[in-house]
């Protein structure tokens, strides 16, 4: 894992809109999870809702993935790379200090570093228990 640091990239990638996620919009962003992880992390995305944090990227109209907070406790999952690049670049910050990317995604590694930001930690990807490797594009949280 790769933790990243710097000032929020401020771009809008053409095509695809990031906005604030909608509690009926709870549904999709669980499916997406699911089909990443096997599992929903529905809780954490009700909370970010409550907190105004959670946002989810859009393209012709269908829901390409969500971010609770572009951070080190937060969490996104997207269907592919530039929906979560859509998601890291419309961040106004990022949460505490930074956030967390999976170094084998060396497209979206590199596209980071050419936006400026910069690794200030490399990680070890711990868990317990039976490990499920995910599926598609995410980053993942301290927390879980």
């Amino acid at each position: 894992l790769t933790n990243l640091q710097g000032r929020s990239i401020g771009l809008e990638l053409p095509g695809y809109g990031v906005r604030p996620v909608r509690e009926n919009e709870i549904g999709a962003c669980n499916a997406i999870c699911r089909q990443s992880h096997g599992y929903d992390r529905s809780q954490e995305l009700e909370e970010a809702i409550a907190a105004g944090t959670a946002r989810l990227v859009e393209h012709e109209s269908r829901v390409l993935g969500y971010a609770t907070v572009i951070g080190f406790r937060g969490h996104a999952v997207a269907e592919t790379n530039q929906a979560l690049k859509a998601l890291i670049a419309a961040a106004g910050e990022f949460a505490g200090t930074g956030f967390i990317l999976p170094s084998r995604n060396s497209e979206l590694l590199h596209w980071c570093l050419s936006k400026g930001l910069r690794i200030v930690q490399q990680m070890t990807y711990m868990s317990l228990g039976m490990y499920r490797e995910p599926k598609g594009c995410f980053l993942p949280s301290i927390l879980a």
